[in-house]
């Protein structure tokens, strides 16, 4: 048995008022195939091409450990420099991946390689960020803090995601006082035994390519497994729906302090709680044994 996944829908390209018409206002995911082949970034930006150009910068790693109370918000599991990952990267399969790379901050010279796209929504050109994963390598099941709408670019290799929206939170598990499902849980193979609310969950499902963009909603879940090495960028736009957007003050303001307090007062115990809660909850809301 599988999830319950759509194909995301695929255009060549879209305009401004297509995109706000079918897309943007009924909030569903798109792929947008040939959107940025003007852009320098289109014909450059590969492993190599970082690697050249950013080679002696120390970078910060992540794999898919489970948390640890001991672990600081986004701190790395490790760091390297961007030549020696690369070449980790392209030599064997790795669970080392880079999230959240500010691009201004860390290389601004690639600011030059793209430009802001005009989808009708205002772009934060503060925050351009760069996402590298090695072959197998891949995100836990999430939603960003800020419930933000995203264009995800993927430059080099291929890339799985799978989304979900926020109606879908009663079935995946979903952990309290955070943005993560069960860090346990195979998006790629879900064990539909150990965790069958899975079955009732709707989905969205895509495989970018070199040059593709991705479309993901105000606070959808994602998925995101790097079938080969690659990296991607995402740009976002602040959340429009009023309670989108009184769900992300919640998470930076209070969620995140609230969370935080726990773990220095209860230390693994909080983690060791909240995934526990995780099941009972999911299990009590649809009617299965707790």
């Amino acid at each position: 048995m599988k999830l319950n996944l759509k194909d995301i829908p695929r255009v060549e390209t879209i305009s401004k008022e297509d995109f706000i018409k079918h897309y943007f206002k009924p909030q569903k995911p798109v792929v947008i195939e040939r959107f940025i082949e003007d852009w320098p970034a289109f014909h450059k930006w590969n492993l190599d091409y970082m690697k050249a150009l950013a080679g002696d910068k120390i970078v910060p790693l992540y794999d898919d450990r489970p948390v640890d109370y001991n672990d600081g918000f986004n701190e790395p599991h490790a760091q390297m420099k961007m030549s020696e990952y690369v070449d980790l990267l392209q030599s064997e399969p790795t669970r080392y991946r880079i999230f959240l790379w500010n691009i201004l901050k860390e290389i601004p010279e690639l600011q030059n390689d793209f430009s802001y796209p005009d989808f009708g929504l205002k772009l934060m050109k503060g925050l351009p960020m760069l996402f590298f994963g090695g072959e197998d390598s891949y995100t836990f099941m999430h939603y960003d803090i800020d419930l933000a709408n995203i264009f995800h670019f993927h430059f080099d290799g291929r890339k799985q995601c799978i989304l979900f929206d926020q109606k879908q939170n009663d079935f995946l598990y979903k952990i309290p006082h955070s943005l993560i499902t069960r860090e346990d849980i195979d998006f790629a193979n879900p064990n539909f035994e150990k965790w069958p609310a899975l079955e009732k969950a709707e989905g969205w499902v895509c495989e970018l390519s070199h040059g593709q963009v991705l479309y993901m909603p105000e606070g959808y879940w994602h998925y995101m497994r790097y079938i080969t090495p690659g990296l991607s960028m995402s740009l976002r736009a602040i959340a429009r729906n009023p309670k989108n957007l009184g769900k992300a003050v919640y998470n930076v303001f209070v969620m995140r302090a609230l969370d935080n307090t726990m773990r220095r007062i209860k230390g693994q115990k909080w983690i060791e709680w909240k995934n526990e809660q995780a099941i009972v909850r999911t299990n009590r809301k649809n009617g299965l044994r707790v």
